[in-house]
């Protein structure tokens, strides 16, 4: 990205400062450049979210056929062949998920032992093979 501010022809030229520091808010002396990559995960998380909420529209009804079809948008596996905008939502979950928390409600929908309720390892890895809730 720093090649279209310093780059215009043919010939190399010197970049005069770096892309981060071009990225700093113009009141700690840079451009107010965004971070591109940064930027493009901020937008597929917002995407991420319409998904998980079943507000994305022909994209979610889509997207939860073919890719999560019986489960929620968190349990969702990338599959063998994903579309490029599946990746791409997917790739945006982590962010997502860093960021949400639950309403627990009723309960109904939650599996105790499913959940990393906890940093550690899922409750059901730690109980022995007879206590699986399958």
């Amino acid at each position: 990205m720093a090649d279209i501010f310093w780059n215009w022809g043919s010939e190399s030229k010197v970049h005069w400062k770096a892309w981060l520091t071009l990225c700093l808010p113009t009141v700690k002396g840079g451009l107010g450049f965004r971070r591109l990559k940064e930027y493009n995960l901020t937008l597929l998380a917002k995407q991420a979210s319409r998904v998980s909420l079943g507000r994305g529209g022909i994209l979610n009804e889509v997207l939860d056929q073919k890719y999560f079809l019986g489960s929620t948008f968190f349990e969702a596996r990338l599959g063998s062949s994903p579309s490029l905008t599946w990746r791409s939502i997917w790739d945006a979950r982590d962010l997502l998920a860093a960021g949400i928390r639950w309403k627990v409600g009723n309960g109904r929908s939650i599996t105790v032992l499913g959940y990393p309720w906890l940093p550690a390892p899922r409750l059901s890895s730690l109980l022995p093979p007879f206590f699986s809730p399958e």
